[in-house]
């Protein structure tokens, strides 16, 4: 089973605090600065979660989601996403997407790794 994390944001300051506050945790993380990237890269190596800016330019997150839900191997692989305040996707719609989470920015490394945990807590119990 893949042990990373898959972060998917298009401004590189929050790839570089998210990923830095995960690995100091002690997680493995990839990251992708575009929903098509992030696409093409876990189809080949299927992450444990994925953390997802809603706002991105070309495939905004909840598209790059619904692609992702077609591939059995990402079928089932929860999903926080990252939503600037004032711009939260409709919740059924992110429901319908495999969204399990919102997080609104500015958010605090420790509200990122208390989701995260919780995230990855209830999947290791589902699985």
């Amino acid at each position: 089973m893949n042990q990373h994390i898959l972060i998917v944001d298009d401004e590189s300051s929050m790839l570089r605090n998210i990923e830095a506050a995960l690995k100091q945790e002690g997680f493995t993380v990839a990251s992708c600065r575009s929903g098509e990237l992030a696409l093409e890269w876990a189809a080949e190596r299927p992450p444990l979660l994925i953390i997802m800016d809603f706002i991105m330019p070309g495939m905004d997150g909840l598209e790059t989601l619904r692609y992702m839900r077609v591939l059995p191997s990402l079928n089932n692989i929860p999903v926080l996403l990252l939503a600037d305040k004032g711009y939260a996707p409709d919740a059924a719609e992110a429901g319908e997407c495999g969204v399990q989470a919102v997080l609104t920015k500015p958010f605090n490394q420790s509200q990122l790794l208390d989701e995260v945990k919780r995230l990855l807590a209830v999947s290791s119990v589902a699985a």
